[in-house]
């Protein structure tokens, strides 16, 4: 039996030449999997050169769509667009006072000829409204419009960000649509009022970009539908806008919309997640080739007893910084050396340096604490661990040697804070990096399920406890040996 696909609804106009309004909205909903509902707003006559008239709906007929959707087809998250007027700004605002759903807005202020479309009366209802938003995704123009401020530079970006919170939004994502191009990348910048980032994609220069913020908007909503946590579907979204600018074409005589391709999937549309608009990029050297069989361990003992067994690249992990960390480290680079293995060091990059280790490994949480310049420049590899698109995104801002993604099932090595990732969603990350990254996976993978592991495209299972906790370590090693030598 299929299941039902999560509900979301889109409160916005209807675009006549179906590039933006509702009809870009319902484009987005189905790309994600997601059923869209509709409460219109606004009917405008308009085509991809002008909007010729636009009629806000009758607040009796708006709050009909809004009773007959809410008794039968409650919304998991809706989506803000075009609120036409003050009556029909204070109908969705003493509706959302009753709705705990997740709400996105896209302050639609002005008409692509940038000619305002709401009033005095109308701006005043709309700031009444902003509290009860959980994201707001102006472009610069509408931030600008909202707080009374200039935007010209990423300090005033900023600044105006802090000022949309003080208005009552609890998060903001101001889209860099119409701010200047920084390293060749088009920023967004995110902020609520515990944490801040900025998501940059390649500048794509194209004048077919109607109806951009519907789509940006409702991607995130769409996302958050289907159980994403804010983070991922802000980098999702994002991928996905970026497809669609990459490929919309000229329709009428004038911009053409953007496209809507389905789920991104490319590569060239991830965004990079960074702390800084102006993150220098890194150059680490790739792993050259598969890393293959990549066990995990503890001591120098266990390498001692996997580096004569043919594998080609371990990781040593000590958690525990004793006095003779360095001495253990200087001796695990020495055994690499001796057996021509590929040493990864957790976590201790300043030691692992020092000795001339082959790479260094880091979580999410170490990235930024560590001094990626000196990795870099020392010339040793490095990987990262990642466990969702958030933090695919910001490794991908990094450019790591490899990428480790998991879990894929469940772990009893630490405590985590992800639950399983699943083949499924394994395979679709594969086909995501692949193309510019080296990969392992890791996370629950036995002997037995290695094979389905590696069906996915991986070729290279990251273990633990299967190898560690084996009856028979030098067998079981011989045998993920040959599931691995078997993509060959």
């Amino acid at each position: 039996m299929n299941s039902a696909p999560p509900i979301a609804w889109t409160i916005a106009g209807s675009d006549s030449g179906g590039g933006a309004g509702i009809q870009a909205d319902l484009h987005s909903f189905q790309d994600f999997g997601v059923h869209g509902c509709t409460v219109i707003t606004a009917l405008t006559a308009q085509n991809s050169t002008a909007i010729t008239k636009s009629t806000a709906t009758d607040p009796e007929q708006l709050l009909a769509q809004i009773d007959a959707l809410d008794r039968d087809l409650p919304a998991q998250a809706i989506k803000l667009g075009m609120l036409a007027n003050s009556a029909v700004i204070r109908c969705i605002t003493n509706y959302l006072k009753t709705y705990s759903g997740f709400v996105v807005c896209d302050p639609v202020l002005r008409s692509s000829n940038n000619h305002s479309l709401l009033d005095s009366d109308a701006m005043t209802a709309f700031k009444g409204l902003l509290p009860r938003i959980d994201l707001l995704t102006p472009n610069i123009a509408e931030a600008e419009a909202l707080t009374g401020l200039t935007i010209t530079t990423t300090q005033q970006l900023t600044d105006a960000a802090q000022a949309l919170l003080a208005l009552g939004v609890r998060r903001v994502l101001i889209t860099g649509g119409h701010f200047n191009p920084i390293n060749k990348q088009r920023l967004d910048y995110y902020c609520d009022r515990d944490s801040h980032f900025w998501l940059a994609g390649e500048n794509i220069a194209t004048e077919h970009s109607h109806g951009s913020g519907c789509t940006l908007s409702s991607a995130i909503t769409a996302a958050i539908a289907k159980g994403y946590c804010l983070p991922d579907a802000l980098v999702l979204a994002k991928a996905y806008t970026s497809q669609g600018l990459r490929h919309s074409v000229q329709l009428g005589s004038g911009p053409g919309p953007v496209a809507h391709l389905g789920f991104p999937k490319q590569l060239e549309d991830l965004p990079r997640l960074m702390p800084k608009p102006d993150c220098p990029p890194f150059e680490f050297a790739p792993c050259g080739g598969e890393l293959g069989l990549y066990p995990v361990v503890d001591s120098i003992e266990w390498l001692e007893k996997l580096m004569p067994l043919g594998i080609t690249t371990i990781q040593l992990r000590i958690k525990d910084s004793g006095s003779n960390l360095s001495d253990t480290i200087a001796q695990a680079v020495s055994l690499a050396q001796r057996y021509q293995v590929r040493l990864f060091v957790n976590d201790h990059w300043q030691l692992a340096i020092e000795h001339g280790a082959y790479g260094v490994h880091l979580g999410q949480e170490d990235i930024e604490s560590a001094d990626l310049k000196a990795i870099s420049e020392a010339g040793l590899r490095l990987g990262v661990s990642t466990h969702s698109y958030y933090e695919i995104a910001r490794a991908h801002a990094i450019g790591p040697s490899y990428i480790a993604i998991g879990p894929i099932y469940p772990t009893k090595t630490k405590v985590m804070k992800f639950s399983e990732r699943g083949l499924e969603r394994l395979s679709q990350w594969v086909k995501l990096l692949k193309p510019r990254y080296s990969l392992t996976a890791i996370g629950g993978i036995s002997l037995e399920r290695a094979p389905g592991v590696l069906a996915t495209g991986v070729k290279s299972c990251a273990v633990v406890t299967a190898i560690t906790l084996a009856e028979d370590y030098q067998q079981t090693v011989s045998q993920f040996l040959q599931h691995h030598q078997s993509l060959l």
